[in-house]
């Protein structure tokens, strides 16, 4: 199933239409919330991290071009060979040239969103490379051959009914049954062997550290830490934006994901690579290589305002907050990065021509942007969009592809209207005396919206008049 931003509106119809889907989705988010709920039971704590985490952050982001050449030359110090991709195709290509140059046609793959946002296994597939998941999540989304609906759960949005099903289908020697554990070894036992015999290993980088040139992912699963060390070959990709300058950085931040995510004070796994294995050790990839991607980032990083968007760290927690997001899930955005994470960030890897409809896509509750760890301001960054869609970039700004995508020359007559007559007074009486003198010319029924937001009607008698009365 692969959805498209441009058709969001009936996208979402049919995700609310789905009661199983409706009901997958109540369960997961509630427990989400409440986990994290737990994790952060002091408010005064969860402020200190929530700040801790921002400052480190924008502290970052504030040198991230100096912060990339430092990770560069520390990486190629410890053996690690660092690639610059502009865009998805030229990551793929990398990929591509790399897996090709050692013969392979299977890589075993972890969790990776940024491997999501380039399509790296459609990519690799047409190359003869077959990219298998490793993530129980990410495995299960593949076999029904979809996408994940959230970027820290990917098959949130099914039931192990469902799961179920789809092993029956695909998995040979599978008995149907709906016990949890023997779903999850079904899966292990099918991917256990994949390890052995693939040919390279690709993951994700949950945080590059520029001091040592150290990557560091974070999992629960151990199919990351696998798929780092078996395959003799490792490929790390990530955004730009996940470099942090300091290895005492990581420590907050992490703390900061693991509440957010998954309610938990840190994850089973935690991995730092810092190169290939040496001559002297029996384990580990024998090459090491880390794909830098651009992919829209830098428009974003040129403007002060919309830079906020980089300083996000994938947990979540947006999302499950999220009155629109918990009951359409994640594919009706037809996008990689849904929910309120997914307004701000895809624009810039998508343009507004594509995602015109995602910012509009929101209550502005504030939910989002309250749980958020490192305080990015969600809803006035959506905001933000919604200008960016319709109007002329701001003095200096770096416009958006497709800017002014969402522009209507109805609309922006009846805003002109509207801005001359409150600009006349005399004009601006008129309209309200006609508006006041006009009213009972409004029918009294048309529909939910005019019967919750139409004034009501002026009482036979003004107060004034009853006052009088009553003090004759």
């Amino acid at each position: 199933m692969h959805n498209q931003p441009q058709y969001f509106h009936p996208q979402a119809e049919a995700a609310l239409a789905d009661q199983e889907l409706r009901a997958n989705f109540r369960g997961a988010m509630d427990y989400l919330r409440d986990k994290r709920k737990t994790a952060f039971d002091d408010a005064d704590e969860e402020s200190a991290i929530r700040d801790r985490a921002e400052a480190i952050r924008q502290r970052c982001l504030s040198k991230l071009p100096e912060l990339l050449e430092q990770l560069e030359t520390n990486c190629i110090a410890n053996g690690i060979r660092v690639h610059w991709a502009e865009n998805a195709e030229q990551a793929n290509a990398i990929f591509t040239d790399i897996i090709q140059s050692h013969g392979g046609t299977l890589a075993v793959k972890g969790k990776s969103m940024v491997s999501e946002e380039i399509e790296l296994n459609a990519a690799m597939a047409k190359e003869g490379i077959t990219c298998l998941e490793s993530d129980m999540g990410e495995y299960i989304v593949q076999l029904g051959r979809e996408t994940p609906s959230h970027i820290i759960m990917p098959a949130i949005h099914k039931n192990k009914r469902q799961v179920a099903d789809l092993f029956a289908e695909h998995v040979p020697g599978f008995e149907h049954t709906l016990d949890v554990d023997t779903l999850i070894q079904t899966g292990r036992r099918v991917l256990r062997e994949k390890y052995r015999t693939a040919d390279v290993g690709v993951s994700g980088v949950n945080f590059a550290v520029a001091e040592t040139g150290t990557l560091c992912l974070v999992e629960n699963e151990g199919n990351g830490r696998m798929c780092t060390t078996v395959p003799e070959v490792h490929i790390a990709i990530t955004g730009i934006e996940k470099v942090v300058e300091f290895l005492a950085d990581v420590p907050p931040l992490f703390s900061a994901l693991t509440r957010s995510a998954t309610g938990q004070l840190i994850t089973t796994y935690f991995n730092m690579i810092s190169g290939p294995r040496k001559d002297d050790e029996l384990d580990g990839p024998k090459e090491v290589h880390l794909v830098l991607l651009d992919n829209g980032r830098s428009q974003a990083f040129a403007d002060e305002e919309l830079r906020k968007t980089l300083q996000c760290i994938r947990c979540g927690a947006c999302m499950n907050h999220c009155p629109v997001y918990t009951r359409i899930g994640g594919h009706a955005y037809g996008t990689v990065y849904p929910g309120p994470i997914g307004k701000i960030i895809s624009p810039h890897l998508m343009g507004l021509d594509a995602t015109q409809d995602l910012p509009t896509a929101s209550s502005l509750c504030g939910a989002c942007g309250e749980v958020c760890p490192v305080r990015i301001p969600i809803p006035e960054l959506l905001q933000r969009l919604r200008h960016e869609a319709k109007q002329e970039p701001n003095p200096g700004a770096l416009p958006l592809r497709g800017q002014k995508a969402a522009a209507s020359n109805t609309e922006a007559f009846i805003w002109r209207s509207f801005a001359l007559a409150t600009r006349q007074p005399a004009l601006y009486r008129t309209m309200t005396w006609c508006a006041t003198r006009l009213r009972r010319l409004i029918p009294s029924k048309l529909g939910p919206w005019t019967r919750c937001r139409t004034a009501p009607r002026p009482a036979a008698k003004t107060l004034r008049e009853l006052m009088a009365e009553r003090n004759k």
